[in-house]
């Protein structure tokens, strides 16, 4: 094989291996990356907030979030972000800028103060799943590790909107018996 040809090849190995991998992981925003996006096309809003410290936080990442059918669904459908609800990056949110006034860099490793942004959001448990709509309202915070199927059903109920016609405990209780589960474990 000449230089050209197995210069050809790799080159073509290398754009397909690239390509894989993009499409194997989650396409992570910061949340005012995602708000931006929005702005030109609107989607919905996931997002994984998280601590350094937190092990279920450690297995959503791993569990979750590296689970193929969630990492599809979330790219098409979603605009992703990580926010560290204990960090101390500064956010700007619906013309308001959060911060977290109170963080301790000696403790950057272990728990923390909270974030504004975190408090803002109510969230009182590691991890939360935020769901915002396509303007960047609140939807509803979701507490607690998420296994793909766990998440699955609040992915899609959110992302058409289903929430809106869920009016009651029985309704939500019909809703989740009748859903069809498709992510594999």
């Amino acid at each position: 094989m000449n230089k050209k040809c197995v210069l050809l090849l790799l080159t073509v190995w290398f754009i397909g291996f690239n390509s894989f991998a993009q499409e194997n992981k989650i396409n992570w925003l910061t949340l005012d990356e995602a708000l931006a996006a929005q702005t030109k096309n609107p989607k919905k809003i996931m997002m994984d907030a998280y601590t350094v410290w937190c092990g279920p936080c450690k297995m959503l990442d791993k569990n979750t979030f590296q689970n193929p059918d969630v990492i599809a669904y979330v790219n098409k459908n979603y605009y992703a972000v990580k926010f560290n609800a204990e960090g101390n990056q500064e956010v700007n949110y619906l013309g308001k800028t959060y911060m977290n006034p109170n963080y301790d860099s000696s403790r950057a490793t272990t728990r923390n103060m909270q974030h504004e942004l975190a408090q803002a959001f109510q969230i009182r448990a590691y991890p939360t799943i935020v769901f915002l709509d396509e303007k960047g309202n609140p939807i509803v915070p979701l507490p607690g590790y998420k296994t793909p199927q766990q998440l699955e059903i609040y992915l899609k109920l959110f992302k058409d909107n289903g929430h809106e016609k869920i009016k009651t405990q029985e309704e939500w209780d019909q809703y989740q018996k009748d859903f069809k589960y498709e992510f594999g474990g």
